[in-house]
């Protein structure tokens, strides 16, 4: 066996180790990725946007000195301007869309050495906990093709947990890193508020919630490359609190002996399937055998308080998107450019006032202090990442009498990540778990604000206790 049939086998970091030792080319990697996606994507509608021309011509040039050089990447379709490429945020509004630079994201991503191959798919403006946009269709869960992937980093998950790549950029206002990851069995890690920048175009975005990362098969690639994107940019309004070493170093490391909290309801009493119970009290039990003092417990919190003023933060983002999509465009947003939820939403968040925007933004910070206090006598806290496991596509369409219902259909499916966009803690859905049905299950572990590093201790530990990531997904069997 050559090394290039190893291509769908080893993570990031292993094949930026063959490209370094001369073992292959980076052109062998780019064209085994190219022959992957034209192979499997007609089935599962994850990339949208190939870029192979430029990636070819990537892997025939110069070579970074970065720590990915030559490892194939894909972006997602929302978030990553790459500059001559078009970006549609997976809206019919925006499908002509083509930026004139990279953002700062992208540049450190490009210096880091990886190679982009292309575009993932996602829902409308990054909306739903799924990836079934009007545009491009729906991406179909590589475990089960009938079933979402999730949202709104589904394309990337899909592309990751079929090996078209070994790692893909991914975004997180609500969950959209650790949904996906959840549903395709793959780690997904959200990084502390402020970790990575989101500049030139922006400070923050809707008061903090968004962040970028991405989706990996492994703990050490996700650590790695955190490593080569954080960091504040110039102008940004603020940062997180740098970390004391290097992420990476941190894989592997003894974490100590962790106090872990776990929680089986959810803050707004929505009943939780009993496959991500299960799953939940199988990682405490880990824990537990891994010399970790693990007690039940949770943080007072008024779960129905959170996601209502959540959601009139998320709300007015989308009002303020479509309207500064209107600016780019030069034209005005219509109902017939976007889908009916999405304007729906516009419209509500319209409606909202300055000082409503303003009080429900003090609710959720309120809501940090409160969760803060629970991290004084708690290293982490584990909770199911998802209300259900995979659900199948389709479930969040909505009646034409009530575009919102898929939206709120959505809040029953994803009631534990998005209070850690709202406190801006770091978060991470480990895949520990497959149910019955072969789908996986991830739960679901968050730190202290500014504390990444105890995550990447533990996952690193999770990791070497039951590893993950050979297990293949049906539709590569």
């Amino acid at each position: 066996m050559t090394k290039i049939n190893e291509y769908p086998s080893l993570d990031a970091t292993a094949l930026a180790a063959l490209v370094k030792q001369k073992q292959v080319k980076a052109i062998e990697l780019v064209d085994a990725a190219i022959e992957r996606i034209e192979h499997l994507n007609s089935t599962l509608n994850a990339v949208v946007t190939p870029m192979y021309e430029q990636a070819r011509e990537a892997a025939n040039g110069k070579l970074t000195n970065g720590p990915f050089a030559g490892v194939p990447f894909m972006l997602k379709d929302l978030g990553a301007p790459f500059a001559g490429v078009r970006m549609t945020m997976g809206s019919v509004f925006m499908r002509h869309f083509v930026p004139d630079h990279d953002n700062e994201l992208v540049a450190r991503l490009k210096r880091a050495g990886l190679i982009i191959v292309g575009k993932t798919n996602t829902p409308e403006l990054g909306i739903l906990p799924t990836t079934e946009p009007r545009l491009f269709g729906p991406t179909h869960n590589p475990w089960d093709i009938d079933r979402t992937p999730g949202g709104s980093s589904g394309g990337s998950a899909t592309a990751v947990a079929a090996r078209f790549v070994p790692m893909a950029h991914a975004n997180d206002g609500g969950g959209s890193i650790r949904i996906p990851a959840s549903c395709c069995g793959l780690f997904g890690a959200k990084p502390t508020r402020a970790r990575n920048p989101l500049g030139p175009d922006f400070g923050d975005l809707f008061s903090g919630l968004v962040i970028d990362h991405a989706v990996t098969r492994t703990v050490r690639d996700s650590a790695a490359l955190l490593d080569a994107t954080a960091g504040p940019d110039i102008g940004d309004p603020y940062w997180a609190p740098p970390p004391a070493r290097p992420f990476l170093q941190e894989v592997g490391a003894d974490p100590g002996r962790l106090r872990i909290a776990f929680t089986k309801t959810t803050p707004g009493g929505v009943k939780v399937h009993p496959d991500c119970i299960s799953a939940v009290e199988d990682a405490a039990a880990l824990c537990s055998e891994l010399g970790h003092e693990v007690v039940e417990a949770v943080p007072q919190v008024n779960g129905e308080l959170v996601t209502m003023n959540f959601m009139v933060l998320w709300a007015v983002g989308c009002a303020w998107t479509i309207d500064g999509l209107g600016l780019i465009m030069g034209k005005a947003p219509a109902p017939d450019q976007f889908e009916p939820l999405t304007w729906a939403l516009y419209q509500m968040g319209r409606q909202q006032s300055g000082s409503s925007y303003l009080f429900s933004l003090t609710i959720l910070q309120r809501v940090a202090r409160d969760i803060a206090r629970f991290f004084m006598t708690h290293d982490v806290w584990l909770t199911p990442t998802l209300g259900e496991p995979p659900v199948p596509l389709g479930t969040f369409d909505s009646p034409p009498e009530n575009p919102l219902e898929g939206l709120r259909r959505a809040i029953a499916f994803v009631p534990f990540t998005p209070i850690c966009n709202a406190t801006g803690q770091p978060a991470m859905s480990v895949p520990l778990y497959w149910n019955a049905e072969g789908l996986p299950v991830g739960v679901h572990f968050i730190g202290r604000f500014g504390d990444e590093a105890t995550l990447f201790r533990l996952a690193g530990q999770l990791e070497s206790a039951r590893p993950w990531a050979d297990r293949r997904p049906s539709v590569l069997t």
